[in-house]
């Protein structure tokens, strides 16, 4: 996968499936990868249930989509937002998507956009089906956007040394990504890790944890030696980690 910045971005918002309370949080988590040049938002207006919208979508520029429930049990919703987004595709006038779903539906669209050298970013909740999870190129859990800011997601959902190491899953994707990044001594280059897990795991994302950074999450397992070095002339430093397995 190419860099994860991108210029021109569509946002596809399923209303069904996505909560008011996350799209301040959205919008400020879409501009890290470029500009949302087009905003929908697709739902039946005339339920009740989308009532909280309205305020939203004037304060963010978001066009509703207007979709009638033609059948009860269908989502028509889906169908629409689909079709849109292939219109869009073909357009060609943009380096990525946002998809804001919950819904597995949203699978085969994700997979369709990056066969055709396109990024997808999805954001959905953590109940969200693993397959649609990772058809994405990244996938962001809108539970950590609800947060005002960074301090609150540290407040409320941070993990301690124990928990992040008994978590196998987390352990061996950072030591697999060190691993794969490391010179000849065993250091890494931090933004090197952070790229191979990237590539590993489009839903890994430092905040499910309760940290701001990923370099706070890695120092918090315990588990990797840390060393910041100099680089070049300007007074600039980066950071290098190191398996504490390794001698």
């Amino acid at each position: 996968m190419s860099e994860l910045k991108m210029e021109k971005l569509a946002v596809l918002i399923d209303a069904d499936n996505a909560q008011p309370s996350i799209v301040e949080g959205l919008m400020t988590e879409i501009a890290k990868y470029g500009t949302a040049n087009v905003k929908r938002i697709y739902g039946d207006w005339t339920a009740p249930g989308l009532k909280g919208w309205k305020e939203v979508l004037l304060r963010y520029s978001i066009q509703p989509i207007q979709q009638f429930g033609y059948t009860t049990g269908k989502n028509a919703t889906d169908s629409a937002m689909i079709i849109d987004a292939m219109d869009l595709l073909y357009a060609g006038k943009f380096d990525g998507f946002c998809i804001v779903s919950s819904d597995s539906d949203f699978t085969k669209l994700a997979s369709r956009i990056r066969e055709a050298g396109l990024v997808v970013y999805g954001f959905g909740e953590k109940k969200t089906p693993e397959p649609f999870v990772a058809a994405c190129d990244k996938f962001i859990f809108t539970e950590v956007l609800r947060f005002k800011d960074d301090d609150d997601v540290e407040k409320i959902s941070r993990k301690t040394s124990v928990e992040l190491k008994q978590d196998f899953r987390l352990v061996n994707l950072l030591r697999n990504a060190v691993e794969a990044s490391s010179d000849e001594s065993g250091w890494a280059h931090l933004a090197a890790v952070g790229n191979n897990i990237a590539k590993q795991s489009s839903e890994f994302d430092p905040r499910n944890y309760g940290y701001k950074k990923l370099g706070g999450l890695v120092a918090a397992t315990k588990l990797f030696q840390i060393e910041e070095r100099s680089v070049g002339d300007g007074g600039s430093k980066a950071t290098y980690i190191k398996d504490t397995r390794k001698k």
